[in-house]
């Protein structure tokens, strides 16, 4: 490799837990004790887990027959992590198991009773930021399921060949992918994992990891350009009132949905009164403990209306943040927009005007063209931006700020957008016709042309978007550039493309990153500002 840069559940009260269904909310006084339903209101700290292929609605999800993949575009986000120093996270967090630990040590070991005894000997164990097993389990995994639904196709791998060969069939060597990740250790790690599960790096048989890809690391962390850590260079994503704007709302949130939480836990803590902030920190604390600890005695103590208030400030954060809602939301994805259309044209990039890096862009050893497929490593927040610089309208949502509880039918939602682990696919599809007709479900190829495809005839070009499974609406891109008539998600190509190179200037870089403004300003909630004539 070339590196160039089970869970306890406690009831409160007589109610006992209703059956677990996804789409039944218990009452207000009834505990959610299923833990395979618990997880899936923890947004973007949900271990990760594919969602229906038709999840944002679109109807046929098959891909026709007579089409076949031929070239694949990954982004995607890292494993399971412990919690970063956020102020809503792991800050908050910390602050709680350390009042915890003052209690219990100035007041005994008995002071917390009934379904909060577990706090009398109570340790907080976990760390910041890192890739926790899970994680590193999560990206192999991906890996590997990428090589079988996608590489093996793409690669017409024969019969018994269970990870990507470096070798064409006549013995040659086939030119080594380059795979791109940030300098973040989980990043970075996410990456080596993923290609350990792709390329079967490291297993008896198999070829060692240097014999097979290139990883360009990018650094990150500092003023650097870089489209898969873009906030770096974006300078107004870190200015509190613009950057943080779904932050702030998080914190507004909390005291309309767990007041009573709070109220119901305080007579259990002795005397010593939680607020409601601290009630918020056993459930982030819970989806903490269970990626990295396999369990945790905070999950059962909340009703399933609780559980999706937690959900809803996880919502509303990365809306207000990094989407529509924040004026540098499009800012913030459309550099990794711009590559991605620079791959689609063969072409490199040789002028900068966002976070791409050309340096590296403009350069075939660190962006190389013509690739099968395409892995780059990145952050939840960019997985969101980007979707919002390609403006699918599908997701531009009404978040209202005090809504309790929560719509129950709006697009934007992290559980099932950006879980760890999160992939984002963009498929380029040939096919042998111009309109092939459409499959409702999908079938398994068990060779490249097993469908009917033909990669000499199949002279008509698609793009489709798959996200954690589910097919992505391009229909709904604003401005009709890929409304065809299509129920199954595909673009054309060059209407595609199209859509792409309008992007920068929705996005309109200079000014939404860098421009003297404040809110609300001329801002109009499209994920990009203006300045005012």
């Amino acid at each position: 490799m070339i590196f160039t840069v089970l869970f306890s559940a406690l009831v409160i009260g007589s109610g006992s837990a209703a059956p677990a269904t996804s789409d039944k909310r218990r009452t207000s006084t009834q505990l959610l004790t299923d833990i395979t339903v618990i997880q899936t209101y923890w947004g973007q700290i949900r271990p990760y887990n594919n969602s229906p292929s038709s999840y944002f609605g679109v109807k046929n999800t098959g891909l026709p027959d007579g089409c076949g993949y031929e070239q694949v575009h990954v982004l995607h986000r890292h494993g399971s992590r412990y919690p970063t120093g956020g102020a809503e996270d792991g800050e908050n967090n910390e602050r709680f198991a350390a009042m915890i630990a003052n209690i219990t040590a100035t007041e005994g070991d008995s002071v917390f009773s009934g379904p909060l005894s577990f706090l009398n000997t109570y340790s907080y164990r976990l760390g910041e930021s890192l890739l926790v097993p899970s994680g590193g389990a999560q990206e192999v995994k991906s890996g590997a399921d990428f090589w079988n639904t996608r590489g093996r196709l793409l690669y017409d791998a024969p019969p018994g060949q269970a990870y990507y060969n470096s070798s064409f069939t006549d013995g040659t060597t086939r030119p080594k992918p380059t795979l791109r990740t940030t300098s973040q250790a989980r990043i970075y790690n996410s990456a080596v994992a993923w290609a350990t599960g792709f390329f079967g790096t490291g297993f008896v048989g198999t070829p060692a990891a240097a014999d097979e890809y290139n990883l360009l690391v990018i650094p990150e962390g500092g003023t650097e350009n870089n489209t898969l850590a873009s906030y770096d260079s974006c300078s107004n994503s870190k200015v509190e009132a613009i950057g943080n704007l779904g932050d702030s709302y998080v914190f507004k949130y909390i005291p309309l949905y767990l007041t009573a939480a709070t109220n119901r836990l305080n007579a259990y803590t002795g005397g010593n009164k939680f607020t409601t902030n601290d009630t918020y920190a056993m459930q982030s604390i819970c989806a903490y403990e269970y990626n990295a600890l396999g369990s945790s005695d905070f999950c059962g103590l909340f009703t399933e209306a609780e559980w999706e208030g937690f959900e809803y400030t996880l919502d509303l954060e990365y809306y207000y943040d990094f989407s529509f809602g924040n004026p540098t939301g499009r800012a913030q994805g459309v550099g990794y927009v711009q590559e991605l259309l620079a791959r689609l044209d063969n072409q490199y990039i040789t002028v900068g005007n966002t976070s791409v890096n050309v340096t590296l862009d403009d350069n075939a050893s660190t962006f190389p063209l013509g690739q099968t497929f395409y892995l780059d490593m990145s952050h939840d927040d960019i997985l969101v931006s980007v979707i919002t610089a390609l403006s699918v309208a599908y997701f531009k949502s009404d978040l209202p700020l005090t809504a309790v509880p929560p719509p129950s039918n709006r697009a934007f939602r992290l559980s099932h957008l950006t879980p760890f682990g999160t992939r984002l696919f963009t498929e380029v599809i040939g096919c042998n016709s111009a309109n092939p007709t459409e499959k409702q479900t999908a079938t398994t190829l068990y060779t490249p042309t097993s469908n009917g495809y033909d990669p000499a005839t199949a002279t008509n070009k698609f793009v489709r978007m798959v996200w954690n499974d589910a097919v992505v609406p391009l229909a709904s891109i604003e401005g009709g550039a890929c409304s065809n008539g299509r129920l199954d998600g595909l673009c054309g190509l060059d209407k595609f493309k199209a859509n792409l190179g309008q992007a920068t200037a929705k996005a309109n870089y200079q000014y939404s990153c860098f421009g003297n403004y404040s809110l609300p300003g001329s801002f109009d909630g499209d994920g990009a500002i203006f300045a005012p004539w």
